[in-house]
Order: C-alpha cells, then structure tokens, then sequence
C-alpha cells in the first residue's frame, strides 16, 4: 500500500488551448515565434561554433556558455515546433506519451540551466576574486564535472517531476490551458489528488530554482567587493564588463522562473503563467547569444575575423 500507484489513464491525447482563439491573431504569433525561434537557433549554433574554431575561446567561460547555448537549442525546440504547428492545425492535440515526453525534458533542461548559471557565477567569481590562480583553480577536469553535475541535477529533477505526476489518473477533462505540457497545467486535469505533487514542485523549487539564485546572489556579493577595491576605474570597469552579461541572463531567466513556481499553489492565473512561461522558455534562449555576442568584445572580435577571412580572395 505504501507503493506508488500508477495510474490507468482514459485519456489518450490532450488539447492545447494555446495563447488564443483567434484565428488572425494565431497567424502573427506563428510568423513572431517562428522568426525567434531561427533566431535563437542561429545564436546559440553561432556561439558554440565560435567556442569551437576560436583558440582565443577556449576557456571556462565559454566551455559553460557553450553549454548554455547547446542547453537552449533543445530547451526552445521542446516547446516551440509543435507550438507553431498547433498555430495553423484546428485540432490544437499532444498525444498523452508526448505530453509527458515535452514535460520531462523541459523540466530537465530547465533545472540544468539553472545549475549552469550557478556554475558560470563560480567561473566569473574565481575569475575577478583569484585571478591569479584562475588557471590552476578552473582547470579542464573541474569544467567537466561541474557541468556533468549540472545536466544530471536537471535530470534528476525532471526524474521526480515526472514519475510523481505518472501516478496520477487523467480521465477527463483533457483540455490543458496552456501552449504547451507545463507541469502545473498538466495537474490540474488529474482525476486523483495532486496535493502532493504540487508539495514537490515547491520543495524542488527551492532546491533547484531559490537555491541556485541565493547562492549566485552570495557570490556576486564576493565580486562586487573585489571590485570595489580596484584603484583604477578603468579596472573596475573591465572586470564589471565581465560580469554584466551574466547578470543580465540571470535576471531574465530566474526572475519569471520565480514567479511562475515560487507562488503557492493556489495563486495561479492562467494568461499570467502562459507570459512567465513563454518568456523564460523562448524569448530568454533567444536573447541569451545577442546579450553575450553585443556584450562581448572577444567574441565580437571573432566574429569580425571570420567576417574579414571571408572577404578575403
């Protein structure tokens, strides 16, 4: 008795209500999305691309915004393409394995992401706190395991997520209220109590969301006091420069990621939930390549040599 209890589930498909009914309005927002999704698509292959051919690349902080762009390909494409088919189809459906199947990976590159910006604030914090001993501290070995560490933190997160929410009958209604198999939307359509459930989304929410965020805010604490006591502004400003887009990608993911689970479980309004969720799972992996690449003066200068070499007969 004390075993999980799989569900036995009526309901072979969900509908997706998506972002709106209207007809019209559903044709702009599938020229919108799809415009940002080749955008964010482009970025992040560019900036992984760059890492790669540039010797001048081929340190900590782009092995882990290598990562982060790899991260975003799927975390985008997990929702986005089946997003825009459902934009010009009439029957707007998500079979019930590839409900469960978009939820799970979501849910794991979504924890992953958050885990890698914790470990991209370690690299920026050794970088400007102990510069000297940089190298010896972020040595190849210790990239590897951190972000090893990141991917399975996601993926055991996803793990929990998804095996609690399988115990779960869905026997009708079969409507979801969303644009895609967002993990509280899905809840709501059990035929069993989910109480539990939405006890470890909070839990798990403190542990990989709040706690990630604290621990970046801690050591952007440790950085802003080291920079504070560089004599020159002229210093002060480059190593600032170094952070800046970090801390832009921070506020942007983990602000409407807090807003979206951080809320009690009652406090949820629908259109509300669509704009955090739409927001940090395609507009953030769009914007996260222009922040780092308009930002950036080393891969700003890469890019120009490969736009020079081009040119060259």
């Amino acid at each position: 008795m004390g075993m999980i209890t799989w569900n036995c589930t009526e309901v072979e498909e969900f509908i997706l209500l998506g972002l709106t009914r209207r007809p019209g309005m559903q044709i702009v927002l599938f020229v919108i999305f799809l415009i940002s999704y080749v955008i964010s698509l482009k970025g992040n292959v560019l900036i992984i691309f760059i890492s790669r051919i540039s010797p001048r690349l081929h340190t900590p902080m782009y092995f882990f915004l290598s990562n982060l762009s790899f991260l975003d390909i799927w975390y985008t494409s997990s929702i986005v393409p089946k997003m825009l088919i459902n934009l010009l189809s009439f029957k707007k459906s998500i079979s019930f394995h590839g409900c469960f199947t978009q939820l799970f990976i979501h849910l794991c590159l979504g924890g992953s992401e958050c885990y890698l910006l914790l470990a991209m604030a370690y690299d920026r914090y050794v970088a400007i706190c102990s510069p000297l001993h940089y190298t010896t501290i972020m040595h190849s070995s210790l990239c590897i395991k951190m972000a090893s560490g990141c991917w399975i933190g996601g993926l055991i997160n996803s793990l929990i997520h998804t095996l609690f929410a399988l115990r779960l009958s869905f026997c009708g209604p079969n409507v979801i209220n969303h644009f895609f198999c967002e993990v509280p939307s899905v809840l709501e359509l059990s035929c069993t109590d989910a109480s539990l459930n939405k006890t470890i989304i909070f839990f798990c929410a403190m542990l990989v969301v709040m706690g990630p965020f604290f621990l970046i805010i801690i050591t952007y604490g440790y950085i802003i006091n080291s920079i504070l006591k560089i004599n020159t502004s002229v210093g002060r400003k480059k190593a600032f420069s170094t952070c800046a887009s970090h801390i832009t990608v921070v506020t942007l993911f983990y602000g409407t990621i807090i807003f979206m689970y951080m809320r009690p479980g009652d406090i949820h309004v629908a259109n509300q939930d669509k704009m955090a969720t739409l927001f940090y799972s395609v507009v953030t992996p769009m914007l996260n390549p222009l922040i780092y690449t308009l930002r950036n003066k080393e891969v700003k200068g890469v890019l120009l040599e490969i736009t020079r070499k081009r040119h060259v007969p």
